[in-house]
C-alpha cells in the first residue's frame, strides 16, 4: 500500500479513544476493499502494476491478519477479521497464521489467549500495543509474570522511545546489531520496522559497512559485550570516545551498552521459550489455503503438526512417582545445605577453592551440537566478524582474573554509574534485576510456603560464575548440589550461545517439574496463568537478567577505569 501513503493510515488503531479507532478502521477498510476490488479477478489494476498492486494489498492484509488475531481492542479485531472476509469474498486469498502460538515449545492452549485476558493483563496489553503498535509474542510469553512484564515494558520503552542520548534510528539500528551477534532474526525483523518506521535510511539495512562509520566502531564492544565480555578493558571504551568526528559521548555510550546487553539478553529469551516469528513476519503467515485435515503440507514438513501432537502426549499431565520423588529429593538438599550453612560456615580459601572448581567444571558444559554455525547472510550482514563467537574464558590456557563482585558491583557501582550519565535507566534496570532475582510464589510441585531463594540464587551466580564473576560470600559448592548436568547445558547454550537452543533442551531441564507438576512450581494464584510452562518461563528470566547483569558490570567497569 506504500503508492498510496495518504489513504490508508494505521496509526489511529493504537489509540484508547474508540472513535478514533472507529475512524482509523473505516479508512483502512475502505482502502482495503477499494485496493482489492482493483486487483480482483477479472478485474484491472486501477493503473498500477498489477504486480505492486497485489503486493501492497498483500502487505495491508498480512497486517489485517495480525490486528485480527493480536490486537488488546475488541472493536479492531472484530473489524479487521470481517474486512478479511469481505476481501475474501472478492475471490482473493487471504493470510492464515502459521504455527501455533506465540511459543515453538508452549502449547497454544497453556497460553494466554488475547481478548480473554484478565483486567491487569489488558492494561500491560493495551499499553503495549499503543507504545509499539503491536502486542508480540515476546509478551504474549512474558505475561506468564505480569509483574515483570511490567518492569520489563516499561524499561524497553524508555531505552527506544523517550528522551535520551542518542537517537531513535540509532537506537533500532543497535538493537539489529545486537539482535544479529545470535543470528535472532526474529527480533532482527522487529527493529528492521521500528528503524524504517521512524525515518532511519534504507540503505543501513544492506550491510554495517552502509551505515555511519560511529555505528560500525560500535562494532567491536558489540561482539565482545555479546561472547566474550570480559576481555572488554578501558582501551576499547577510550577507542570509542576519542575518535574525532565518530566519537561517542559517554552518555551515548551508556545508552548503547545498555541497549545492546538487553538485546543480547533479549535474544537469549527468545531462543530459550521458542518464540514464534510474529504473524505479520516472514515465517509467521501464509497466503496458501489449508488441506483437508486443518494444516498444510508445508507445516508438516515444517514439523508443525496438530497442537496435541508437537507438543505433549496423552499422558502429559500425569504427574509420575519418579517426578514427585525428585521434587522431595531437590527439597532435601536444599533443607540440608541450609543445615550445613547455619552449622558450619567454609573458609574463605574453601570457597574460593569451590568456585574455581565451578567455574572449571562450567567450561565442559556443553551442548551436544557444540559446532559454530556460519548465520545466515540477511542476519549477518549486520555485523563483522561472523567467526567471532563464545569461547570459554579459561580456554587454551588464557587466564582472565576472577571478577570479584565486592570490587565492582551494580549495587554499589554500575547503579550510580548509569544514573549519572543516563537519568532513570539505572533506577529501571535496578528495579527489574530486583523482581526477576526476587520473582517466587513459595511454591514447589505440591508443596506451599517454600523458600526457593536457594535454588534461585544458584541460578544467578552459576550464570555469573560461567562469565567469572565471584561473589565472597556465597559457597559455589551448593550449585552442583542443586543443578543437575542438563539443567546446566540448558541455562549454558541459553546464555552463550542461544541460537543454538533447541526443543529437547527446554523440556528436558528439571524433569522433576514436567508436565502437571512443573504447572505448580512457581505459580501465582490466577486461572490463566496456572499452566506448565510458566516455571520454565521464570528460569528464562533469571537467564536473562542475570546475563545481561553481568554484560553491564564487564562494560561499566572498564567505563569506569577510563573515567579514573
Amino acid at each position: 500500500m506504500e503508492e498510496r501513503e495518504g489513504e490508508l493510515r494505521w496509526d489511529g488503531l493504537c489509540s484508547r479513544d474508540a472513535a478514533t479507532r472507529a475512524a482509523a478502521l473505516d479508512n483502512v477498510g475502505q482502502a482495503v476493499l477499494r485496493r482489492s476490488r482493483s486487483v480482483a479477478p477479472g478485474r484491472a489494476a486501477g493503473g498500477l502494476p498489477a504486480a505492486a498492486a497485489r503486493d501492497g494489498l498483500s502487505e495491508a492484509l498480512v497486517r489485517l491478519l495480525m490486528l485480527s488475531k493480536r490486537c488488546p481492542f475488541r472493536d479492531v479485531r472484530e473489524r479487521s477479521e470481517a474486512i478479511l472476509s469481505s476481501v475474501q469474498e472478492l475471490g482473493i486469498r487471504i493470510p492464515r497464521p502459521l504455527g501455533h502460538g506465540p511459543s515453538r515449545f508452549i502449547p497454544e492452549k497453556e497460553t494466554v489467549q488475547v481478548g480473554s485476558e484478565d483486567a491487569m493483563m489488558h492494561a500491560l496489553f493495551a499499553d503495549s500495543f499503543a507504545t509499539l503498535g503491536r502486542l508480540d509474542n515476546v509478551t504474549l510469553v512474558m505475561v506468564f509474570h505480569p509483574q515483570y512484564l511490567e518492569s520489563f515494558l516499561k524499561t524497553q520503552h524508555y531505552l527506544l522511545q523517550m528522551d535520551g542520548p542518542l537517537p531513535l534510528h540509532y537506537r533500532h539500528y543497535i538493537g539489529i546489531m545486537a539482535a544479529a551477534r545470535h543470528q535472532c532474526s526474529y527480533l532482527v525483523n522487529l527493529h528492521v520496522n521500528d528503524f524504517l518506521h521512524v525515518g532511519g535510511d534504507p540503505k543501513w539495512l544492506n550491510g554495517l559497512e552502509n551505515a555511519p562509520q560511529k555505528l560500525q566502531n560500535l562494532g567491536e564492544l558489540n561482539k565482545m559485550l555479546a561472547h566474550r565480555p570480559w576481555l572488554i578493558t578501558k582501551e576499547h571504551i577510550e577507542q570509542l570516545l576519542k575518535t574525532e568526528e565518530n566519537s561517542w559521548s559517554l552518555a551515548e555510550l551508556i545508552h548503547a551498552v545498555v541497549l545492546l546487553t538487553h538485546y543480547h539478553s533479549l535474544a537469549s529469551f527468545t531462543f530459550g521459550c521458542g518464540i514464534s516469528p510474529e504473524i505479520d513476519c516472514e515465517g509467521g503467515h501464509t497466503f496458501r489455503p489449508p488441506s483437508v485435515s486443518n494444516y498444510c503440507l508445508c507445516d508438516i514438513t515444517n514439523g508443525y503438526h496438530g497442537v496435541d501432537d508437537i507438543h505433549a502426549s496423552p499422558a502429559a499431565s500425569i504427574p509420575t512417582t519418579e517426578s514427585v520423588c525428585e521434587v522431595e529429593a531437590l527439597m532435601e538438599k536444599m533443607k540440608q545445605l541450609q543445615e550445613c550453612r547455619d552449622e558450619e560456615e567454609a573458609s574463605q580459601e574453601e570457597m574460593a577453592t569451590r568456585f574455581e572448581r565451578e567455574k572449571r567444571e562450567s567450561m565442559f558444559v556443553c551442548s551436544s551440537e557444540d559446532e559454530e554455525s556460519a548465520p545466515t547472510r540477511d542476519v549477518s550482514r549486520h555485523f563483522e566478524d561472523t567467526s567471532y563467537g563464545y569461547k570459554d574464558f579459561s580456554r587454551h590456557g588464557m587466564h582472565v582474573p576472577t571478577f570479584r563482585a565486592q570490587d565492582y558491583s551494580w549495587e554499589d557501582h554500575g547503579y550510580s554509574l548509569v544514573n549519572r550519565l543516563y537519568p532513570d535507566v539505572g533506577q529501571l534496570l535496578d528495579e527489574k534485576f530486583h523482581i526477576a532475582y526476587n520473582l517466587t510464589y513459595n511454591t514447589m510441585a505440591m508443596h506451599k510456603d517454600v523458600d526457593t531463594s536457594m535454588l534461585r540464587r544458584a541460578i544467578w551466580n552459576y550464570i555469573h560464575c560461567m562469565f567469572g564473576i565471584r561473589y565472597d560470600d556465597y559457597d559455589y559448592g551448593e550449585i552442583n548440589q542443586l543443578l543437575d548436568r542438563s539443567f546446566k547445558v540448558y541455562i549454558k547454550t541459553v546464555v552463550c550461545t542461544p541460537e543454538k537452543t533447541t526443543k529437547r533442551m527446554y523440556d528436558s531441564f528439571w524433569r522433576q517439574f514436567e508436565h502437571s507438576e512443573k504447572g505448580q512450581t512457581t505459580l501465582p494464584p490466577l486461572p490463566l496463568l496456572t499452566t506448565p510452562s510458566a516455571p520454565q518461563v521464570h528460569v528464562n528470566l533469571l537467564l536473562v537478567e542475570a546475563r545481561m547483569q553481568a554484560e553491564l558490570l564487564y562494560a561499566l567497569r572498564a567505563i569506569t577505569r577510563y573515567m579514573t
